[in-house]
């Protein structure tokens, strides 16, 4: 059974930095497509970045560009959100999704693609 587990979250004030970080278990991530979610309060989820399994490819929602960085280090079975500049509409709790991927160049932005999620983490942002 493949578990994801988030870590990272809290509460920071707006401008501030933030490193969230999903670790994977019970699986080696180098055949898993990875991306992060969150789910504002009174929301549905939505996609916030994805990357391919081999790190190649990255998309991101438009509100994260510029600001949101993913990455991993499949080495260390794990995936990171560097949140910079964090905004008050960034408050959310984040989960990592992990997808079973055939090629190195698919990063998927779609919540549907993805069968394996952690439980998630809180990010609060005041201003």
């Amino acid at each position: 059974q493949v578990q994801l587990v988030e870590s990272g979250g809290g509460s920071v004030q707006a401008g501030d930095s933030l490193r969230l970080t999903c670790t994977v278990s019970e699986r080696t991530v180098s055949t898993l497509a990875m991306g992060w979610f969150r789910q504002a309060p009174g929301k549905a989820r939505s996609f916030v970045a994805s990357i391919s399994r081999n790190g190649g490819a990255t998309k991101y929602t438009d509100s994260a560009q510029g600001r949101l960085t993913i990455s991993r280090d499949n080495a260390k079975n794990a995936m990171y959100l560097q949140m910079n500049d964090v905004k008050p509409e960034d408050t959310a709790v984040y989960f990592c999704a992990a997808a079973e991927s055939t090629y190195d160049t698919n990063a998927y932005a779609t919540s549907s693609r993805y069968r394996y999620w952690g439980q998630g983490t809180q990010v609060t942002v005041s201003s």
